[in-house]
């Protein structure tokens, strides 16, 4: 479980220099031989990390990932991107531009789950898409729950882009979906799913 060499929790010898000798690393045997034979751990275990990188914002698929959303989120500049898309939920990071929305929509089939990282915004929802009865302002930190069959919508009402994370359970979105612009997903071959 750990990587060799573990020190902590015993009693090592300690070495205290003669500061006459020219020759310094024979009085630290300890740690030079600590970072000798954790270097090929560190490496082999590097690959490990990559998901921890909020650099690398591709859709990961159904695999094993950690991420640090709220970074994630408020990086991305694409109107929409899948992050990962498993078999029964997906999680899309999304930037709506000052005065933009999300658009008008209803999923059938879908619940959603929205979170804001960045900005503020106005949510609406109702049973048909001229009777928009839910209205309720949301800002940074705030959760959205959107059950299957309500038309929503979220307004960005603030001064700078409204960064937004959401989760689709089933997936609705094809794996690997990057949208840049809210144009772009609006084209009928982005809707395929």
């Amino acid at each position: 479980m750990y990587s060799y060499p573990y020190y902590a929790g015993m009693n090592t010898l300690v070495y205290y220099p003669s500061y006459g000798s020219r020759n310094q690393q024979n009085h630290y045997p300890l740690n030079q031989n600590a970072v000798l034979h954790s270097y090929p751990v560190a490496v082999d275990n590097a690959g490990r990390f990559e998901s921890l990188d909020e650099r690398v914002v591709k859709d990961h698929g159904a695999k094993p990932y950690v991420v640090n959303i709220d970074k994630v989120t408020k990086q991305n500049n694409t109107y929409r991107t899948a992050i990962w898309t498993g078999k029964h939920f997906q999680v899309t990071v999304m930037s709506i531009n000052v005065r933009d929305d999300i658009g008008l929509e209803v999923h059938p089939h879908i619940d959603q789950f929205i979170r804001i990282e960045e900005g503020q915004g106005l949510v609406q929802m109702g049973d048909t898409k001229d009777r928009l009865t839910f209205q309720e302002k949301a800002y940074d930190g705030y959760a959205i729950m959107i059950p299957a069959g309500k038309w929503h919508n979220v307004i960005n009402t603030g001064n700078k882009p409204l960064k937004i994370y959401v989760i689709y359970a089933p997936p609705n979105h094809p794996y690997g979906t990057v949208q840049q612009t809210k144009a772009m997903a609006m084209t009928p071959h982005s809707r395929l799913f």
